[in-house]
């Protein structure tokens, strides 16, 4: 992505939030050029993770599995998390501290549709959240290309989520002791 991408962004690859449940969630949806197989162990496995998930994962991936989820540089404490759906390659679901993960793989001609699902508890939270999604998946879009993430950083797209969901979705930011740029 160049600096051009960043004045005019594709819309389509930014978060919405929806209400479900008498909540809100962020609702992410990426077209891969790559297999579902591919992309599924981007998801599931720790060398392929590592490029692109915000903490290490620890625990089994099977439902019902306690999680925890480490932070590689160690900037904050580890938080727990619990296994809910693992049906490859198709579903993944988890609780991620707080919040609820749900990744979805659908097929698409030689390539997929990632569809990440992110049950916020805080709506304070929810651009900081959205901003560090859209750059996460950016990286894994870049990961399963084999190239270096490209895009804008989180201070660059947090900017955007602050004015696409409102002043009431910005009021908590970054957790103390991260530095996001």
């Amino acid at each position: 992505m160049t600096h051009d991408d960043l004045a005019q962004p594709d819309e389509t690859r930014f978060g919405t939030v929806e209400e479900v449940d008498g909540g809100r969630r962020l609702r992410f949806v990426r077209r891969l050029a790559h297999p579902r197989e591919k992309v599924w162990r981007a998801l599931t496995q720790d060398e392929h993770l590592a490029a692109w998930f915000p903490q290490r994962i620890v625990g089994e991936r099977a439902a019902g599995a306690a999680l925890s989820f480490e932070f590689r540089g160690g900037e904050a404490q580890p938080f727990a998390g619990r296994m809910r759906v693992v049906d490859p390659p198709a579903v993944l679901e988890y609780t991620w501290g707080t919040d609820v993960l749900r990744f979805e793989l659908e097929d698409d001609g030689a390539g997929c549709v990632l569809t990440l699902l992110d049950t916020v508890a805080e709506r304070g939270t929810q651009a900081r959240t959205a901003a560090g999604w859209h750059v996460c998946l950016d990286a894994l879009e870049a990961a399963l290309a084999g190239t270096a993430p490209h895009g804008p950083g989180w201070a660059d797209v947090h900017t955007r989520y602050v004015v696409r969901l409102g002043p009431e979705a910005s009021t908590i930011g970054p957790p103390a002791g991260l530095h996001l740029t």
